[in-house]
């Protein structure tokens, strides 16, 4: 595991979502719906039509401090995978990274992991955030998502 001074630079949060592996990946990688499951009540909204379907896309989220964030897709496997580096709007990304794994285990359920990587972040402002940045906050975010998957509340998938 990579550390800066004693605080890991990678954490993950994992858990059973009693769920289709296509419905909580919808949920995913549609950024119109990540608002409503995010558990760090960060995200504001993202504008529809905008659903990731590939390595090099791009979308938008306005952050609910107002602040606007251009995410770049750097790693994607339709239903199963999906990570973006984050970065000010028209800027490059400052190395932290998002993602999302999505791992069958029937029919009916499957294994969420959650990861946050600042391992190479160089945005000296984003590292106090960074560093904040604990298992239990991801966590969060995948019981957000556990909950709507799991209820009637969620997009037909597209």
């Amino acid at each position: 595991m990579t550390e800066e001074n004693g605080i890991p630079t990678v954490v993950t949060a994992s858990r059973i979502i009693a769920a289709p592996a296509r419905t909580v990946f919808e949920l995913i990688a549609d950024p119109a719906q990540q608002p409503r499951w995010d558990g760090n009540n960060n995200l504001a909204e993202a504008a529809a039509g905008q659903r990731v379907r590939a390595v090099g896309d791009v979308f938008t989220m306005t952050l609910t401090n107002g602040g606007i964030r251009d995410n770049h897709v750097v790693e994607f496997e339709e239903g199963r995978l999906i990570a973006w580096r984050p970065s000010l709007q028209g800027n490059q990304p400052p190395g932290h990274l998002w993602r999302w794994e999505v791992d069958r285990v029937d029919d009916a359920h499957v294994r969420v992991t959650h990861t946050y990587d600042w391992s190479r972040l160089t945005d000296e402002k984003r590292l106090q955030r960074a560093r904040a940045t604990t298992s239990d906050m991801l966590l969060a975010s995948a019981d957000r998502l556990a909950e709507l998957a799991e209820s009637n509340d969620q997009p037909p998938p597209t």
